[in-house]
């Protein structure tokens, strides 16, 4: 099913839940709705599955303007952070809930039931109460109730959240598998960013009710079209440098206090005479190399090793240039200590622009 939102807004008086939202969700699709706490992705999600009503705007599945239909009458299927199970109920019973209502016969509702939980390889606790199962087997009885109605819609709200880190990984691999055999149209709402990147074929990045971007999470990563946006995707985040970018002999650089690198052409055109700019890099993109010149005659840039942090694959380095604070990704066989001073080479071919007043990339249209 394709759902389609349309100048979608939602407000209580003076605030603003969800402001003029505009975007279009193909059939079988999987969209991640990102933010932080009181983005409106949550807001946005409820208005969809008929929770909330809109105070403007048109929700469209397929072609049918479903602003005025009830829940129940939308077919769709929800996953809560709670799991929002019946405690005094089995796993059957809750899996079968949903059938119940339709009035289905005590066979068919067994063999659906049945399905269901088999694929959530949950088929053998059909017996228990929600008590005496795990974090994770609950959140499969929430997913199986969801889908054991056949929705064309499914919606996560944070579903995840109350599981520990594992779990979690292996949970979004489930429900990613899940979404894909069955093709079910899905909205998944999280404010954790790898969530969204690993799970979703589209992100719909929101801050303050606004959609700030929606886009594939590839183009999110390398084409942040705001400075929000390049600052929240992506862990570790990227580091943002005050810099000027200046002429030099033909070229373009970007310098600071203690800070000056070559800028390549493209990029450069697009940030000259723009005054005061917000440079941004992430850690991945900088390398430590020997003091000697690099490539071209460049001189790599000096810097201190104020924190290290060890992350196991690799060491994240708070670094001091000058003035400014960078975060550095090292091998942990180089055995860097705070206090050591060592030499970075940027990839230019990878920092971004952004104006520091509208705070709207100067690289993408």
């Amino acid at each position: 099913m394709r759902v389609e939102l349309r100048n979608l807004t939602k407000r209580w008086g003076s605030v603003v839940g969800a402001d003029s939202v505009d975007l279009e969700i193909q059939d079988g699709e999987f969209v991640a709705f990102l933010g932080p706490s009181g983005c409106g992705k949550t807001t946005t999600l409820l208005m969809i599955a008929g929770i909330y009503k809109p105070t403007a705007g048109e929700i469209y599945f397929d072609d049918r303007l479903v602003n005025h239909v009830a829940p129940k009458d939308r077919n769709i299927g929800m996953v809560f952070q709670s799991y929002a199970l019946y405690p005094h109920m089995t796993v059957y019973q809750n899996i079968s809930y949903p059938l119940k209502l339709q009035k289905l016969s005590k066979e068919e509702m067994q063999r659906k039931a049945q399905k269901v939980a088999d694929m959530m390889g949950i088929g053998h606790l059909m017996d228990r109460k929600p008590s005496q199962l795990s974090g994770g087997q609950q959140q499969r009885v929430a997913l199986g109730r969801a889908l054991v109605k056949e929705p064309h819609l499914l919606l996560f709200d944070e579903p995840l959240s109350n599981l520990d880190a594992r779990l979690r990984l292996s949970m979004r691999g489930e429900i990613k598998r899940l979404q894909k055999e069955l093709g079910i149209t899905s909205i998944y709402v999280t404010h954790d960013q790898v969530e969204a990147m690993t799970m979703a074929d589209r992100i719909a990045v929101m801050k303050d009710g606004i959609l700030q971007a929606y886009a594939t999470p590839e183009e999110l990563y390398d084409r942040p079209r705001t400075l929000f946006i390049a600052g929240f995707v992506g862990n570790p985040p990227m580091n943002f440098i005050d810099v000027e970018v200046v002429r030099d002999n033909g070229g373009f650089r970007a310098c600071c206090s203690g800070f000056d690198v070559r800028i390549p052409q493209d990029r450069g055109e697009k940030a000259f005479g723009k005054g005061q700019l917000i440079l941004g890099i992430r850690p991945e993109d900088i390398m430590i190399v020997p003091e000697e010149s690099t490539e071209g005659g460049e001189k790599p840039i000096a810097g201190e090793i104020y924190v290290v942090e060890p992350l196991g694959r690799d060491d994240l380095l708070d670094v001091r240039i000058g003035g400014t604070s960078i975060h550095v990704l090292a091998d942990p066989t180089l055995g860097l200590k705070m206090g050591e001073i060592i030499h970075l080479e940027f990839n230019t071919h990878k920092v971004q622009f952004f104006d520091p007043v509208s705070e709207q990339s100067l690289l993408w249209d």
